[in-house]
């Protein structure tokens, strides 16, 4: 069999890059066996990663009972819960690119045959999806799996509820500061992603739904058995896809974006994946604009109550069946492709077995009629923004409001917390976006403290920042164009009138055309946040939200 990576261990000229393969412990017959890349997002600082250093050991095993040989290298990786609500989020959704480019570096420079990508958190995983798909070899996903719930008392917590939105709660004197203590030691009981559908557990049943893991291994919790069995096959397996040529581009078509967005939308998961999905479909080839999104969330019944905006936990989910049972409950909406199991998404479904019918609903006894997510446009978003509708009452899915503006996340949290924000209010954050930012930061801090102090239903946040998938209420995010590049929402004065009609798709500016040229005329582009470092450089290469926050292309 012809192995990539003999194109750097073969032939006499090769003879130093073996010398120095041999100075790693590598045998002469491990030469003859195809190399595997575990691409490690391994730290200590982040809960949903914690147990990838023994997970990673796991696959090693496999690897190397499959017949292949196992190298590990390095990937960051941020908590955007412990990076949220100061300077760090600016690198969270920029780390994604960067984590595209060390699997790309690694697995071009020692020329390896496969890749078994190891991860958990936000934008670590389409990070690595990235990466697989503009290589295009043949690649595996094995996520940590989610966090279990806490416990106070015998009522289960979890860290946006009973942390984020409890700042809020204690700033409104709904809680003393002994319970806010005891909940935020409690609410996090140990390793795994948070533990509902925000973006790290949306993001890893998206990547099952497209093929990319194995079946079971999105909702298996972190630390169960069950993980490191996943873990262990998944090495051995991506030994297998190297010898078929089994690709990252054979796994993740059309078809498969088509079930990733389908399961987003049937969860009622994060509205990270309309950044995350066009950008890997941008790197795999594949066609996938923003509008799409819209069109399969009208078609596809939300089928589960998951926590943000439901009451259920992930480990319910995985008790339920799992994403193979989702599948299932979706029946003939699901697209029928190969997924790297070497099963087809139909052959899978076939054996699948919904275990809780309240968890996993079928299309007829659905929680809701479409999916989590809609994508609004109108004068203020003429390229569109999104919502996890899914997360707003049926109050507040048409709702006008006056314009209460702030540049910065920063200059809003402060006017919130100060208890300033009057019922009817559309809060404005602007210059938040992908370059303006830079970074698009996520407003899990406002919107978790406008949730805390009861004012889900009286108050609505549009930004051209994005959500964690932890925000619940009337949030629209990503309002493309944005501030900084002269989008209308750099326009907005406070007292304008806003309406958001989520049912029609729209967000209205009510103001005249002729003012907002005027508006427009003296309105001057603010000097950049960040003139220096890694984050300069981003500002200048990235591309609008509704492109999923892509990098131009040198040149």
């Amino acid at each position: 069999m012809s192995l990539r990576s003999d194109r750097m261990k073969k032939g006499v000229a090769r003879a130093g890059a073996r010398s120095l393969l041999h100075a790693c412990g590598v045998t002469l017959k491990q030469l003859d066996k195809p190399f595997i890349g575990i691409a490690n997002a391994f730290t200590d600082m982040v809960p949903g990663h914690l147990t990838l250093r023994e997970l990673c050991r796991t696959v090693e095993m496999g690897i190397s009972a499959g017949g292949g040989v196992p190298f590990q290298f390095g990937s960051p990786a941020i908590c955007d819960g412990i990076a949220m609500g100061h300077s760090g989020m600016f690198y969270s959704l920029p780390s994604r690119e960067i984590i595209a480019d060390i699997v790309e570096t690694m697995a071009e420079a020692h020329a390896l045959d496969g890749l078994i990508l190891l991860t958990d958190c936000d934008k670590i995983t389409p990070g690595m999806l990235m990466g697989a798909a503009r290589l295009d070899i043949p690649a595996i996903v094995v996520t940590a799996g989610p966090m279990y719930s806490g416990n106070l008392g015998g009522r289960r917590l979890s860290l946006v509820k009973d942390t984020f939105e409890a700042v809020g709660r204690f700033r409104a004197g709904l809680m003393t500061a002994e319970e806010l203590a005891e909940s935020e030691m409690r609410a996090c009981p140990g390793p795994g992603s948070c533990q509902g559908l925000y973006t790290a557990n949306t993001m890893a049943c998206v990547s099952e739904a497209m093929g990319m893991s194995l079946p079971g291994c999105a909702t298996a919790m972190a630390g169960m058995a069950k993980k490191a069995r996943t873990a262990h096959e998944s090495g051995e397996r991506i030994v297998e896809l190297v010898r078929q040529g089994v690709t990252a581009r054979t796994i993740m078509n059309s078809q498969a974006f088509v079930n990733g967005v389908r399961v987003d939308m049937a969860l009622g998961g994060s509205s990270n994946t309309c950044l995350h999905l066009p950008a890997i479909a941008h790197e795999a080839g594949v066609d996938l604009p923003l509008d799409r999104f819209d069109v399969l969330s009208r078609e596809t019944p939300q089928i589960t109550s998951i926590l943000p905006g439901g009451e259920h936990f992930m480990e319910d989910l995985e008790f339920a069946g799992g994403i193979p049972a989702v599948l299932k409950a979706l029946a003939d909406l699901v697209e029928d492709t190969l997924t790297v199991s070497g099963k087809t998404t139909r052959e899978i479904v076939q054996t699948a077995q919904i275990m809780d019918d309240d968890v996993i609903r079928t299309k007829e006894t659905a929680y809701a009629p479409e999916g989590g997510i809609a994508v609004l446009k109108g004068n203020l978003a003429p390229d569109g923004c999104v919502v996890k509708q899914s997360a707003v009452s049926a109050a507040m899915r048409t709702f006008t409001g006056k314009a209460c503006c702030f540049d910065s996340e920063e200059a809003a949290m402060e006017a919130i917390l100060a208890g300033t924000i009057e019922d009817g209010s559309v809060l404005v954050i602007r210059y938040e976006g992908p370059r303006g930012g830079p970074g698009m930061r996520e407003m899990l801090s406002p919107t978790s403290a406008l949730t805390g102090m009861g004012k889900e239903d009286t108050v609505a946040l549009i930004t051209d920042g994005r959500f964690s998938g932890g925000t619940r209420g009337p949030c629209l995010g990503h309002v493309s164009p944005e501030a900084a590049t002269g989008g209308p929402i750099a326009l907005v004065q406070d007292g304008d009138a806003i309406t958001i009609d989520i049912p029609n798709r729209s967000l209205t500016l009510h103001v005249e055309t002729a003012e907002l040229e005027r508006r427009r005329a003296a309105w001057r582009a603010p000097e950049p946040k960040i003139k220096t470092g890694w984050l300069a450089r981003y500002a200048s290469l990235v591309q609008p939200a509704h492109t999923g926050a892509i990098l131009r292309p040198a040149g």
